[in-house]
């Protein structure tokens, strides 16, 4: 077994990490830390994996804790991750952060959207953007890895096919997006609440949402970008428009460069359904499809995923295993729970 340590370990991404990790065969996680949740039981904390940590207590952060273990997921808020790297990133075999902080490969990017600079600009370079359906080659053996945002991840499995085959336009690229409310995390906030979000739908982030410029990086165009909150515990749904490259184009062709980009790939599900994220609900597959709209001359292309699993701790494992040099399926639920 491959020992595997969980800093920011009593977070939803942390509990999603830690039963991931539990399906896995050849992952075993030798600590989680939860420094406000320190002494804490797992199982208390979260009475869903008391089967699998009945006995395993959250832990302060120490940098000790890395002598007994392999892998390091880093599942800690934006800005975080940067203060500790430069006492990781050599001390482990794989690290695998789950924030924002090594996703942008220019600092001034990273200052301009998240509005403070970047503490670690030289670590930058040494990692890797963690989307296999992109990078697989390079994710293969990789020691450091950042990975994706939940959002990006689904407008890019929509939109980046079309834009590669040349079928949409790069400019002018509009993502819609909704989230359920586990993506704000588990410290309760006063617009998170069950009062706040129940009956009700949001849109936040207008204009200058910190996943817009991660999105324009993968896609390779620009994006407007509004996400929506919605009174649903996990899922995304993306709902993306952009302009057809010539008024040719048809939903024939749309569908036939999602089946080929995805034709060999273990999560994506390309079809003509409309993706639901119910389907999704759990697993680590993402659902997509698209149409042409020759009355408005508009490409719609839509995608769904469960934003707790491939949009962020699904996804850091099928890194890892690409990493590790595992099956890149390994521990990972190809389908969702339903109902």
């Amino acid at each position: 077994m491959i020992p595997v340590g969980i800093l920011g370990g009593s977070g939803f991404t942390g509990a999603e990490l830690l039963r991931l990790c539990a399906l896995h065969p050849d992952l075993e996680v030798q600590f989680a830390t939860g420094d406000s949740q320190a002494g804490t039981s797992v199982a208390e904390l979260y009475p869903s994996l008391a089967a699998a940590y009945g006995h395993l207590r959250f832990v302060e952060w120490d940098a000790a804790l890395l002598a007994d273990i392999e892998v390091l997921f880093v599942a800690l808020p934006h800005g975080k991750s940067q203060e500790l790297m430069g006492d990781i990133i050599d001390q482990v075999r794989v690290v695998i952060d789950l924030g924002a902080d090594f996703r942008l490969p220019d600092p001034a990017v990273y200052e301009a959207w998240y509005r403070e600079p970047h503490t670690r600009p030289d670590l930058l370079d040494r990692f890797v953007y963690g989307l296999p359906e992109l990078h697989r080659e390079q994710l293969r053996g990789a020691s450091c890895i950042a990975n994706p945002g939940c959002y990006p991840t689904a407008a890019t499995l929509a939109l980046a096919p079309l834009v590669a085959a040349g079928l949409v336009e790069r400019s002018g690229l509009i993502v819609d997006a909704v989230s359920g409310v586990s993506g704000a995390g588990r410290p309760p906030k006063p617009n998170t609440t069950f009062c706040a979000v129940d009956s009700d739908v949001t849109a936040y982030g207008l204009l200058d949402h910190r996943h817009t410029p991660e999105m324009e990086m993968n896609i390779g165009g620009s994006v407007l970008f509004t996400p929506h909150l919605v009174p649903m515990s996990r899922g995304i749904l993306a709902t993306c428009y952009g302009r057809p490259s010539s008024p040719d184009v048809t939903t024939d062709q749309v569908l036939g460069a999602l089946s080929d980009a995805y034709r060999n790939e273990p999560f994506v599900v390309a079809s003509d359904r409309s993706p639901s994220t119910k389907a999704t609900l759990g697993s680590n597959a993402v659902h997509v499809t698209a149409r042409v709209d020759a009355r408005t001359g508009t490409v719609i292309a839509i995608a769904a995923l469960d934003n707790l699993t491939k949009g962020a701790s699904g996804a850091a494992i099928q890194c890892a295993n690409l990493a590790l040099g595992l099956n890149e399926t390994a521990g990972l639920p190809l389908v969702g729970t339903y109902p």
